[in-house]
């Protein structure tokens, strides 16, 4: 009887337990190359009809450059000059970048504390928060009081029975409490919030700037971050904190240099996820802004209304879009592959 093994066993059987048997290997690479042509089809047919003209789209589909058609810069020329696309893509960046920094950076604090420190916050008080929360709206909204006048009554009202009825009771929420009610907040469809949110910034008249919009796309992804970042610092061995600690640091000087660069790489990649969805944040966008503030996905909303679907000028959009996020994807590619993995496996 002969020891060689047959066809089929050399192709199904791996020849080590690091390397996957030949068949295994050519499924596996078909199935990535199927998945690769997915993904980038799709760009590729984007970025070569921001090349064309009204012809070769009604007339085509044309696919190689040269060949099937000549192109040319004329949907960039228009869309780059004529259109003003300038303003709206600073807008977009500027806001995107700045929202999703502050963020980051109060929710890495946030989420830190939740870990770090043990919080017992009285029932009373967040229902007396509540309470002249709603009247601070109603007083602003329906009786037209000033706001600060409105807020500065709430306040001390809020501050007079904190340190009165609040110190009897003894009803309190935990840290986990308090993690569930930040995580809600995101449960929550935008289009609840977004009329109120509307009518606040135009009573303190900040619509159509970036200010309200930074604001608003901040307090929207804080929860994101906190969720994100809490299993990252949740990692970090405690005993280098109480060392340092020990040696006189403060809580802040322990969280920016022992904790945030032991997390950087989660940090990254959380920092990337929420800029994506800043970047292409449109309802909020749609409902606060007009023309000064307007930003990207406003504008290709607003080019598909108004001119119809010219895929052409359209691709120039999505093009100019997409690439800065692709950009940051592939140099930050290391740190956010890291990043997913930080706090994934605890020993």
């Amino acid at each position: 009887m002969s020891d060689t093994p047959s066809l089929w066993q050399r192709l199904t059987e791996p020849p080590s337990i690091e390397e996957q048997a030949p068949a295994a290997k050519a499924v596996t690479y078909l199935l990535l190359l199927l998945w690769s042509l997915v993904v980038l089809v799709p760009l590729y047919w984007v970025l070569i009809t921001s090349f064309k003209n009204a012809g070769d789209v009604d007339n085509g589909p044309f696919y190689i450059p040269f060949l099937d058609f000549r192109p040319n810069l004329d949907a960039w020329r228009f869309m780059l000059v004529e259109n003003n696309t300038l303003k709206p893509y600073m807008n977009s960046v500027v806001v995107a970048l700045t929202s999703t920094f502050l963020a980051v950076l109060i929710g890495s604090l946030a989420a830190y504390a939740l870990v770090r420190i043990r919080f017992r916050v009285k029932l009373a008080a967040v229902a007396i928060f509540i309470l002249l929360l709603v009247a601070v709206i109603v007083a602003v909204a329906g009786f037209r009081v000033p706001w600060p006048l409105a807020f500065g009554v709430a306040l001390a009202l809020f501050l007079l029975a904190l340190f009165t009825l609040v110190r009897r009771t003894r009803l309190a929420l935990g840290n986990n409490d308090v993690e569930f009610w930040i995580i809600s907040n995101r449960i929550m469809p935008p289009i609840v919030a977004v009329l109120p949110i509307y009518v606040m910034f135009q009573s303190l008249h900040l619509l159509d700037t970036r200010a309200a919009l930074i604001a608003t796309y901040t307090a929207v992804n804080l929860p994101i971050v906190v969720w994100l970042t809490r299993d990252f610092f949740a990692g970090v061995p405690i005993d280098l904190e109480e060392s340092a600690e020990l040696d006189g640091a403060s809580k802040f000087r322990v969280f920016f240099t022992i904790a945030l660069p032991l997390v950087r790489s989660g940090l990254v990649a959380t920092f990337l996820l929420v800029l994506i969805l800043a970047w292409n944040e449109y309802l909020l966008a749609l409902f606060l802004t007009n023309a000064n503030a307007q930003t990207m996905p406003v504008l290709v909303s607003a080019q598909n209304t108004t001119r119809g679907p010219q895929w052409w000028n359209m691709s120039v959009l999505i093009v100019v879009m997409i690439a800065p996020v692709v950009l940051i994807s592939t140099v930050l590619q290391k740190h956010i592959a890291r990043g997913l993995l930080v706090g994934a496996v605890k020993g």
